[in-house]
């Protein structure tokens, strides 16, 4: 990717609910939206404002209905199933508010698994693995099973799984919605330090402490983009 490429390029993205019987319900409007590397951007909007279709749309895992998303210069809207899951496994690294923690599996493993499907032989994704979990001091804790962990815990766990495939670009959803106000502001000061390491941040969030961490708040209504501004 060079300087001049932009990490997400949105233009005239609009998106359709199709239920069945039901007529086409359009939930996105001609959407624009450019976000630089480096950059720290929270998207916020009430319940049904469209931020979560636009969130999908972002990560690859919905199709908009009209429109063109480049993402480092690629146009992902005309590629295949195929080709999209190998974008979100080496391109793109999530975080769910859920934790979406495998319980069976140890912490390990749930942070390895993202380079099992890229491929990785097991002694490199476990030693990828050990070494994030270092660096946030967590090494003791790699053999427990998730439901040993305080939900701080689970989503720093969630927030390594989505790094270990050194992706430079980070989509939170919610990330810290289960999770009571210090350890909330304790997450986001590692997603902070993510971004100062030059990870390219976007998440969602309704609460506004939580925005008051990005550079820059997109706020969605309506489908539609309403205010975006630097802070």
């Amino acid at each position: 990717m060079t300087a001049a490429t932009h990490q997400i390029q949105l233009e005239y993205i609009s998106q359709f609910y199709r239920q069945k019987d039901a007529t086409p319900q359009q939930v996105l409007f001609d959407i624009h939206l450019t976000i630089e590397p480096g950059e720290f951007v929270a998207i916020m909007g009430h319940s049904g404002s469209g931020k979560s279709t636009l969130m999908n749309i972002l990560g690859c895992m919905d199709t908009p209905a009209s429109g063109v998303y480049k993402l480092a210069g690629r146009d992902v809207t005309r590629l295949g199933k195929n080709e999209l899951a190998d974008v979100r496994n080496r391109q793109l690294g999530f975080v769910f508010q859920g934790f979406n923690l495998l319980k069976r599996m140890s912490v390990l493993d749930n942070i390895a698994m993202p380079l099992l499907y890229a491929g990785i032989s097991r002694n490199e994704r476990h030693e990828r693995a050990r070494q994030l979990l270092q660096q946030i001091d967590m090494g003791q804790y790699a053999r427990h099973l998730p439901n040993q962990l305080s939900g701080g815990q689970q989503q720093r766990v969630a927030i390594l799984r989505a790094l270990v495939n050194r992706a430079p670009l980070l989509l939170a959803d919610e990330p810290t919605g289960n999770l009571d106000s210090a350890t909330s502001h304790a997450i986001m000061q590692l997603f902070r330090e993510l971004n100062q390491q030059g990870i390219t941040v976007v998440l969602i969030t309704h609460e506004q402490d939580i925005a008051a961490y990005a550079h820059r708040v997109v706020r969605v209504q309506d489908g539609r983009i309403v205010e975006d501004r630097r802070q």
